[in-house]
């Protein structure tokens, strides 16, 4: 018997690269990438060239000069004074602030609305589509001049507040008071404050590093209880209660701190023209907050609902045949299938918020775009570095939501053999 080595492997030709289908893909691909590294080649040479022409050098050298203007709203310490890199950090935060606290309450406002618009209830369901279409038709920017207008026009000012009979009340058991120049809210107080660890000009309070070990811990701890009733479970075919054992890991050492550090809410107090002891919200933040809520919370409530109505109805009705309510049906069989549905499209709106948050330059939000790009792009002059940073940070805070979404849609799609 004559065996022929290598039959099924010829020779390599330089023809193949063309009329090979296993190299022609390669080929292609290595075209394209020197067909893009040639033109981002000839756009950066010529952005030199045309700077060098106007007597410009690219140059980041301004961050670290004097920034000589103030920001209403810091989370660090920072004065006039700084330098224009730390005025950059200072947006970048605010930035972080307005998009967290947005995408939570756009994903609870939406959850909400989308499943109540599926409700039975005929007069709900039309009031929750009414708000749908009305918010997601509408572009963003006017909604936000909206709530400005709002919040200028119609809120009282802060005097208003005082007297015996006043013109204006606080709302929510007398803990919040928006007025037309900020809103007060109540603060964290502790009567046994353990101090704080210095970092520089920043510190961080021990309490804080407190209840973020406890909740680590407790986490952990919780992920380990999951795998041992697991483990039960498959050996025994019956899973252990442990609600209760997870309930306590957390809630009880919270409490715990809470009273050992002595947590209490301090209310705003009019004393004289102003709000003081409570926390003063910078309007231009509350009403970007606002209008990014209720403007992406519609298009949740849309993803939401196409979530739920992608659930097969066999799944409720065979658990309405074990004897389940609609309200447990819902958050134990509907939405955890939903949630693999609504994950994926969910990641485009978080994405989708964080880039709207640069409009919070109509309001005049000390943001990313405020600061960097705004009053250091127009002290400095340095145009192209300002913008080449932003769209760098953009870029990275998007990758950033969008790897950690990712990584969560992963854990909880439908795994299939």
């Amino acid at each position: 018997m004559v065996t022929y080595t290598g039959a099924d492997t010829p020779p390599f030709r330089l023809s193949m690269l063309i009329y090979d289908r296993r190299y022609r893909s390669l080929t292609l691909q290595a075209i394209v990438f020197i067909l893009v590294m040639l033109a981002a080649s000839w756009l950066i040479d010529n952005t030199l060239r045309n700077l060098s022409a106007m007597g410009k050098t690219l140059s980041f050298d301004f961050l670290f000069r004097r920034a000589g203007y103030d920001i209403p709203q810091q989370l660090i310490p920072y004065n006039s004074d700084d330098t224009h890199l730390r005025a950059t950090v200072i947006g970048l935060l605010n930035t972080l602030l307005v998009s967290i606290l947005g995408c939570i309450a756009a994903t609870i406002l939406g959850v909400i609305v989308g499943v109540l618009r599926l409700s039975s209830n005929w007069l709900i369901a039309r009031l929750m589509t009414i708000y749908v279409e009305v918010f997601r038709n509408i572009p963003l920017l006017l909604w936000i001049l909206v709530c400005l207008a709002i919040f200028t026009e119609v809120m009282p000012p802060p005097n208003a507040y005082r007297g015996e009979n006043p013109a204006a009340d606080m709302i929510l058991f007398d803990m919040i008071a928006p007025t037309n120049r900020y809103t007060a809210i109540p603060s964290i107080g502790m009567t046994n404050p353990p101090g704080t660890l210095s970092l520089g000009r920043e510190g961080i309070s021990w309490a804080f590093i407190a209840f973020a070990v406890v909740i680590a811990a407790a986490w952990t701890g919780w992920r380990v209880l999951r795998r041992w009733a697991q483990r039960v479970q498959d050996r025994t075919g019956k899973r252990p209660r442990t609600w209760w054992i997870s309930l306590a890991m957390f809630a009880v050492p919270v409490l715990f701190l809470t009273w050992y550090f002595g947590l209490h809410l301090i209310p705003p107090v009019l004393r004289g023209f102003n709000f003081a002891d409570g926390i003063n919200l910078d309007n231009a933040f509350v009403v970007l907050w606002l209008a990014l809520t209720l403007y992406t919370g519609a298009f949740i409530a849309e993803i939401v609902r196409a979530g739920i109505l992608a659930v097969s109805r066999g799944q409720t009705e065979a658990a309405f045949a074990l004897g389940l309510r609609p309200r447990r049906t819902m958050s134990l069989v509907v939405l955890p299938q939903a949630l693999r549905v609504i994950v994926p499209p969910l990641i485009s709106q978080y994405l989708n918020l964080t880039k709207n948050s640069s409009l919070a330059i109509a309001v005049g939000y000390m943001d990313l775009r405020g600061t960097l790009g705004g009053t250091t792009l127009n002290q400095t002059g340095r145009e192209m570095e300002c913008m080449v940073l932003m769209m760098g940070i953009y870029l990275a805070l998007s990758l950033i939501i969008s790897a950690g979404m990712n990584i969560f849609n992963a854990r909880v799609k439908l795994k299939e053999r």
